[in-house]
Parts: C-alpha cells; structure tokens; sequence
C-alpha cells in the first residue's frame, strides 16, 4: 500500500510521513544504544541488565519521550513485546513505565499497571514538593495538578474491570480509561469527546458515560437475546479545545493521529481476534475522528457523531468505515450541526450518512419513557433516547435504532437538515 497524504499526493512527495507511518530504524548489535530508535532500541534495552537500562535512562532523560513522540507501528510493537523476554519486559516496566504505559502495541494489561505506577509516583513526588517551602503560584500550580490526578484515580476507583491504557501527566494531561475487558470483548467502543473535556474537569465523568454505555449495551444485548461481550474506552487523547481555538483545525489534527494510534494500538492488540469496534465522537471530538477516518489507514464498524460542526470530507462515503455503517444525531436547539464550520453538515441529507433520533420518546422494545437531548450536550445522559440509540449502533443493532420520524429502522423520511 502507497500511503498518501490527506489530498492523495504520496508522503515520499510532500515531506515526511507521520511518525505512526514511518518505518522503524534498524540496528546491528555493533550500533551505539544512543544511535538506535524505535523497535532496534526497544530490542536492545529488553536484552540489557536492570543496571544498564537504568544508567542508559538516566544519561538520555529524553528518551522514553522521543519514543513516545515517534513511535514504531503498533504492529511492531505487538510483535517485539511477544518475542521480547519476560524479564526484559519486566525491568523496563518498573524502570519506564511511561514507555510502557504509552507505547501502542503493548498489551493493555501491562499499559495500565505501568500507568498506575505513573500515576501513584507523580502523586507522591507532589506530595513531597507541597510538603516543603514553594511560592504561593507554585503551590496553586501543584495543587491544581494533584486534583487532575485524584479525578484520574477516582475514575478508577468508581466501578470494576478498569484499567488506564494512557495517561501523561504533564501540562494539561491526558487520561485513556477502558471500562471492561478491551483485550477480549466482542464489541469495543471509543468515545471522543469534544470542547472543555479536559482531564481534571471531566475523565471521571466520561469514564461514567462509558459505564452507562457498557451497561446499556449489554442490557440490549440480553434483550435481543444475543450473546457477547461489551467494553468502551473514555478517550481524553487529545488537548481538547476552548472558546479562545475552537474555530481552528489545528487540535482536531492533533485528536486525528492520536485517535487514529489508539485504534491501530487496539487492532495490534488483538491481533487475528478483532472485535465490532465502534466510535461515538461528539462535537469537536467528531471533527477528529472523522479526519482520522477520512485521511489515514484506520477503519471501524460502525461511527456515530453528535453535535458536529462536520470535516472536510462531504459524504459518507468518503470514511472508511464498513458498510458505510455511519450515523448521525442532532438535537434540535443545538445550534452546531447545521454550522458546517469545517466544511460538511454530516447531518444534511447529502451527506449519506443514517439521522437517529434524540428526541424524547418511548422505547418501543420495552415501553419505557426516554429523554431527550435539547442542547450540545445532552447527547449522552443516561436514559435518554440518545445514549439507547448510539448503544444499538455500536453493537451493531442498527435495524433497532429509532429515526428522527421516530420509525424503527426507517430513515428514508429523515430531516435533511437541522433548523
């Protein structure tokens, strides 16, 4: 495959591909350690003593962080932590678990412990500095960074089969919380928020709205009758925007490529056994994924956007996404989808895409009352008809889903457009 540019042109013709498409560098075992990258370092570190790893990190501090900003392919991670010794896994886990915790293609399992051991040291080296003489600006800088990081622990502590599968504790953070089993589950769903969802504001909250996701899907799944196992990702994986960025594009590309990692780090990690995996974005998170999907070599089952301010690609078409299995969902005083500030209104009959209803209603498979969204940011409240609907398309149950004409099934008389 010849990867291109977001117009087609190849990266060989407009400069450097992005570091997820980049070949990894090679290295004989004559080469300097500081003249390895990528998978060549990896495979020199796991076959190294635990007092030679430690002397090569303290002697390149920038390490672990050049790794993480140029990553091999998930792929190639996945294949060199299978070939790698257990006890080469091990020493770099205790002695860089940010490499470990961070590094798509490593098994979430061992991401989480080593984002914990993150998380817990981080804690305690703030503790140590508010517990010693700092200026009054410092110790209001590090108090607000220890409640981002309480607000990471207590999305943990709130329910069962959590694990943290990124986290960076640095500026404004950024916190990836799996609810369920992501290495097994039939059915895995990443949420993408978007505007002001800040890791210290929000993760503990949107790690809730992917429980009350997961418990949906699983309530529909009993109610069709149907075997399965459910699992969605509370993605805070970019730095999401204010009203001062807002218009620009230039964070919705940072949430592309990190969005897009994250989806390739999930089909490394499961490898011959892929799941239904589903993408639900809102609003400027929307635009992100649907540039991920759009522009790079990434693909889903299923994608639903809600309050989309739209991308440049003008239909469905035009995603990579199966079937084309995408939707969409507007509430009617939200005043974001019938903008098309970045080019498109996927809500808009041109744009091929299936309308679901967020309306208040009555579910008609099992009679109960069901809100619905008003505003920009109702799409996910718990009992409405919204959050029914996005769990029955990410769980592939879209000839369950209610159109905005509140048929079942039926989108031919779907709104064209949001007033």
């Amino acid at each position: 495959m010849t990867h291109t540019g977001a117009v087609g042109v190849p990266w060989s013709v407009v400069g450097e591909a992005p570091a997820y498409l980049q070949s990894d560098p090679v290295g004989g075992p004559s080469t300097p350690i500081d003249a390895l990258q990528g998978i060549a370092l990896l495979d020199r570190l796991d076959s190294m003593p635990r007092g030679d790893v430690r002397a090569f990190l303290q002697a390149n501090p920038d390490a672990v962080r050049t790794m993480l900003a140029s990553p091999p392919s998930a792929s190639a991670v996945a294949a060199w932590w299978d070939s790698a010794p257990a006890s080469g896994r091990g020493i770099l886990r205790s002695l860089a678990p940010q490499l470990v915790g961070n590094l798509e293609g490593v098994p979430y399992r061992a991401r989480d412990l080593a984002n914990r051991d993150v998380l817990q040291a981080a804690d305690e080296q703030l503790e140590t500095r508010l517990g010693g003489v700092i200026g009054r600006a410092e110790r209001e800088e590090l108090e607000a960074r220890r409640h981002m990081l309480r607000e990471v622990e207590q999305a943990l502590e709130a329910g069962e089969d959590r694990r943290l599968i990124g986290l960076d504790v640095t500026g404004e953070g950024r916190a990836i919380v799996a609810v369920g089993d992501v290495s097994h589950a039939d059915y895995v769903t990443y949420l993408v928020p978007g505007m002001f969802f800040g890791v210290d504001a929000q993760i503990e909250a949107w790690t809730a709205t992917a429980q009350d996701l997961v418990d949906e899907q699983e309530r529909r799944l009993a109610a069709a009758g149907r075997s399965g196992t459910v699992a969605a990702v509370a993605w805070i994986g970019y730095t999401t925007p204010s009203l001062v960025n807002v218009a620009s594009m230039e964070l919705a590309r940072e949430g592309r490529d990190a969005l897009t990692a994250s989806l390739q780090g999930l089909r490394a990690e499961r490898g011959d056994d892929q799941p239904h995996l589903a993408v639900l974005a809102h609003s400027y998170g929307s635009t992100a994924a649907l540039l991920s999907l759009e522009e790079h070599d990434v693909n889903v089952d299923a994608l639903a956007v809600v309050g989309s301010p739209g991308s440049p690609a003008r239909h469905a078409s035009e995603l990579h996404v199966t079937g084309g299995n995408v939707w969409v969902g507007a509430a009617e005083w939200d005043p974001i989808p019938a903008s098309g500030v970045f080019g498109s209104q996927p809500a808009s009959r041109a744009y091929g895409a299936k309308l679901f209803s967020v309306a208040p209603g009555v579910d008609p498979a099992t009679g109960e009352t069901l809100g619905g969204a008003v505003t920009h940011n109702d799409y996910f409240a718990r009992g409405s008809m919204s959050l029914r609907n996005l769990a029955l398309i990410a769980i592939g149950e879209g000839a369950q889903v209610i159109g905005p004409d509140h048929s079942r099934g039926d989108f031919a008389r779907a709104h064209t457009r949001i007033r």
